[in-house]
């Protein structure tokens, strides 16, 4: 299984990330690697994110920004 993620601005349109994702084992592991992340992810123009195992949506969008 292989743990993804999409990188959005704040109207869906994909972005590409300022930070190289990878693909995750486990979907603990793609959640501390963007508890890593998002902030360098938000300064460089994703606002928003989306998880997919193997290509399902899991959860999602959930905006960087507190704020959002």
């Amino acid at each position: 299984m292989a743990w993804t993620w999409r990188f959005e601005k704040s109207d869906g349109t994909e972005v590409t990330p300022s930070v190289t994702p990878e693909e995750f084992s486990t979907q603990g592991d793609a959640e501390s690697w963007i508890g890593e992340h998002w902030r360098d992810l938000l300064d460089g123009g994703a606002e928003q994110v989306t998880l997919s195992e193997d290509g399902t949506k899991i959860y999602g969008p959930m905006a960087l920004d507190a704020e959002g």
